[in-house]
Formats: structure tokens, C-alpha cells, sequence
């Protein structure tokens, strides 16, 4: 990771505009959303077809693409890239938790990519392709500790290594900055984009 002294400085605001509207959802970016909604940010990876799996779900209210967990202020996807702004490639992930449960999410979550790998998703390597969960209630972080501890014994029977996902406060990760509009619901917008989904194909577990 890169250290603070070494980060990019970034800048005092967005240097791109960012869309008001979810371009499938139709419903807010930037909220408001309905009473009772949560906010969940995860990073597995290319954050285009990890958005695509997550805005298919029921009870998803709306999701955008963005970089969190990094030092510097507003960064561009081209500085994200480099892994001198200490950023991964995160979805921002709203939804109703009466709907679609945290830990019904979380394994979603869990099976869409494999959290072993450390800074890298398949033939995608850097920082900013490593696995994290940030979460905005006490709730979401209880969902993420057990889901994970359900998750490790299955991968490990499976012959894969210990988990590296990152799992701390969205308030501890930083700023979830919006990515460039080209990047939001990006697999919607160019249905044959390239971003494969690293799946171990282990299922999780459900408690």
C-alpha cells in the first residue's frame, strides 16, 4: 500500500461531473432514498461486473461505482490505476435489509469473487483490486464477521487460502468518491464490456 508521504495530493472537489440518476434503477446516486435504507460499500474487484450482480438484486435500492479506502482527496480512475492514491474499486451498494437481509448480501458478496487472492482479482493486479467490506452500522459489521467466519472453513476445504478481505467502518475507510459517469452501471451502457466475475464457485454458507 502506498504510504501517505507517497500518495497522490488529488484535489478540492470532482474534477468530472457525476450523474444525479442510476441509469437501470432510475432512482438516486446521491440519495435521498427511502426511510430505512442502508449503505454498504464492497470492493471485489473491477468494480463494473461486481455493480451489474449487485443492481440485479431484490431489494436493492440503487448502486454506483466509485474508490474508497485510499489517501487522496477526489481521485481520477486513471490515478486510482496507478495505486498511488491507495483507493480500491468499490460499489456503493443501497438496500432495503427487509428485502434483501445484510447476510444474505454479504454472501453474495463472498461468492462474486474469490478473497484470497490478496491485491489482485485474476489477471487484474494492484491495490486497488483487493477485497474490503466498509460498513455504515454496527449490524453490517456483526453480518460481515460471521458470514466471513462461515465462508473460511468452505474455501479452506476447497483448497484455498486464508481470506484478505479488509473488513472495517466506512468511517475508518475514508470517503467513498464517486467514479466518472462513464464508469456508473458501465456494463449497462456497454453490455460487452469486458469484466469477468472471479468466482471460486464455493457457495457460503447460510447460518
Amino acid at each position: 500500500m502506498v504510504t501517505p508521504e507517497r500518495a497522490l495530493r488529488g484535489r478540492d472537489g470532482y474534477p468530472y461531473s457525476v450523474p444525479t440518476t442510476h441509469a437501470v434503477l432510475g432512482t438516486p446516486l446521491r440519495g435521498p432514498w427511502p426511510e430505512g435504507t442502508q449503505v454498504i460499500y464492497l470492493a471485489l474487484g473491477c468494480f463494473w461486473g461486481a455493480e451489474k450482480e449487485m443492481w440485479q438484486l431484490p431489494g436493492v435500492v440503487t448502486t454506483a461505482v466509485g474508490y474508497q479506502g485510499g489517501l487522496t482527496p477526489y481521485p481520477t480512475y486513471d490515478e486510482t490505476c496507478t495505486g498511488m492514491t491507495g483507493h480500491a474499486e468499490t460499489v456503493l451498494v443501497a438496500y432495503d435489509p427487509t428485502v434483501l437481509p445484510t447476510a444474505e448480501l454479504l454472501r453474495t458478496f463472498w461468492t462474486l469473487h474469490d478473497p484470497t487472492q490478496g491485491f489482485r482479482q485474476g489477471n487484474d493486479v494492484g491495490t486497488q483490486y483487493r477485497s474490503a467490506i466498509f460498513t455504515t452500522t454496527p449490524e453490517q459489521a456483526e453480518a460481515a464477521a460471521a458470514t466471513r467466519a462461515l465462508y473460511a472453513p468452505e474455501l479452506a476445504r476447497n483448497g484455498y487460502g486464508e481470506i484478505t478481505t479488509e473488513i472495517r467502518p466506512a468511517a475508518e475507510a475514508g470517503p467513498f468518491y464517486y467514479a466518472e459517469e462513464y464508469h456508473q452501471q458501465y456494463l449497462h451502457k456497454v453490455p460487452n464490456g469486458y469484466c469477468p466475475v472471479h468466482s471460486t464457485g464455493v457457495a457460503c454458507p447460510v447460518d
